[in-house]
């Protein structure tokens, strides 16, 4: 399943995603509010937990963010590994937002690349 996902997909490493977000997509962070404590989170990203992304995301819906008010929207989702992001992704295409794509790797590459962040937890002395 997850590698039918991907093979939808142009996944972005973290690099590209930052310079994606730069030229007007949305990076949207799908982990739960337990694991954005624990992990830290994105300045830029938009909040949307996975159990209500594609409501939130449909073009149709009258539930849909602000944000996503038609296709042109390009959604690049961020997980914690860059596994249940791909698939948020490929379910996004389901919908017609077939410029939706990953990002390789999730927060913990974001982080690892350097990218900004906020709310890392810190060491204990």
């Amino acid at each position: 399943m997850l590698a039918a996902a991907r093979s939808r997909l142009r996944r972005l490493t973290p690099e590209q995603a930052a310079a994606a977000v730069a030229d007007g997509a949305v990076l949207i962070d799908i982990r739960p509010a337990a694991q954005r404590a624990a992990e830290g989170g994105i300045p830029a990203a938009v909040v949307i937990e996975r159990n209500v992304l594609e409501w939130r995301l449909d073009p149709t819906s009258e539930a849909r963010a602000p944000f996503a008010t038609g296709d042109h929207v390009i959604p690049v989702i961020i997980c914690s590994e860059g596994y249940t992001s791909s698939l948020a992704a490929a379910a996004l295409h389901d919908l017609g937002l077939t410029g939706a794509t990953d990002v390789i790797g999730g927060f913990h590459a974001w982080a690892a690349a350097g990218l900004p962040t906020a709310g890392l937890p810190t060491a204990p002395d």
